[in-house]
């Protein structure tokens, strides 16, 4: 089987090579990370804060990364089931986060992956041949075996985008708790392109622990968002994205 067939044959998550670190509950890793510990002016220190975010400074399969020289293969296209959801947003400290219901899911690789929750990165954290956008989403999901799947997005400069307005309206300025936003409805397929072309690869969560349990599909076309939308956000966090790292010895995949 040559290089290409060998690639077309691949599950998503045997892309890279096994997994190097274990990792504690989904949710210790998403839900309950020790926010206080690490910051964004030193990300190279988050491996020395303790032992648990070892695979930070030791994985090798480590995200974000930069998408260039892709393999093209024959991607099945991802399958979105998206629905309304109520309005549950946060400040971690970290980020702006909106929190999903039961319900909402993706199909990856014949997997189902239920959508936990979506956040905001300024700038972005993957560069496209070494570009950043101005900002990227994240749309984190879970498989009943503990893995995850994340939708990435780009967002570029240009007209305002009236969805994402409806979080920017409620969105904390200061770290907060979970709150509801009364009569406040929302759908997470909307903040998604129509265009289902992708890049492809086995990594890890992008913040403290590191772990590398993350399938990736970074869409390859931006969303529009406002300038002034981009310097809300940014007020609010006016940097916290991880830097590129090593791709090593794993394959990036894009559809043809």
């Amino acid at each position: 089987m040559d290089r290409r067939s060998l690639i077309k044959a691949l599950p998503l998550g045997l892309a890279g090579t096994t997994f190097s670190f274990s990792f504690p509950s989904l949710l210790a890793a998403i839900a309950r990370e020790n926010y206080s510990q690490w910051n964004y002016q030193n990300p190279e220190q988050w491996g020395n804060i303790s032992e648990e975010y070892r695979a930070c400074k030791m994985g090798q399969q480590q995200s974000p990364i930069d998408l260039k020289s892709p393999i093209k293969s024959q991607l099945k296209p991802v399958e979105i089931s998206y629905q309304e959801i109520p309005l549950q947003i946060l400040n971690n400290g970290h980020t702006i986060q909106v929190n999903s219901i039961p319900g909402n899911f993706i199909l990856l690789d014949n997997q189902k992956f239920e959508l936990l929750q979506f956040h905001f990165h300024y700038p972005s954290e993957h560069r496209v041949k070494g570009q950043n956008y101005p900002m990227e989403i994240h749309f984190v999901h879970k498989n009943q075996q503990g893995s995850l799947a994340v939708l990435g997005v780009h967002l570029i400069q240009g007209q305002e985008n009236r969805t994402l307005q409806l979080i920017w309206d409620g969105m904390p300025s200061q770290k907060s708790p979970e709150r509801l936003i009364a009569e406040l409805n929302i759908c997470p397929r909307q903040l998604l392109p129509t265009n289902p072309d992708s890049y492809r690869y086995f990594g890890s969560l992008t913040t403290p622990p590191c772990s590398e349990i993350v399938h990736w599909v970074i869409f390859r076309d931006p969303l529009e968002i406002s300038l002034e939308q981009i310097q809300q956000f940014k007020q609010i966090f006016p940097f916290n994205a991880r830097p590129v790292q090593p791709l090593n010895r794993r394959f990036l995949l894009t559809s043809i």
